[in-house]
């Protein structure tokens, strides 16, 4: 169990171990509920991120695109035993 502490503004630090379990990082925002018997749930805030976001991703720099005919082809040679 982890101990805070509470500043005169009334704020507290979360520790880093906290933070690593939560999978926050700086700018991450968090979300607390209000639960009864003056206890609070802290959850990290679940990223609304757009499909768009994620194009381009696996691009690697000096290697062209594979089409999907090529990675079928691929496939096929790794099911059969080939690669």
């Amino acid at each position: 169990m982890t101990t805070l502490t509470v500043t005169t503004k009334g704020q507290i630090t979360l520790r880093k171990d906290i933070l690593q379990h939560l999978g926050v990082h700086a700018g991450s925002k968090i979300t607390v509920h209000k639960l009864p018997n003056g206890r609070i749930e802290v959850m990290a805030e679940q990223s609304q991120g757009r499909i768009s976001d994620a194009f381009g991703m696996l691009k690697r720099e000096g290697r062209k695109p594979v089409s999907i005919e090529e990675m079928n082809e691929i496939i096929a040679k790794g099911w059969a035993g080939e690669l």
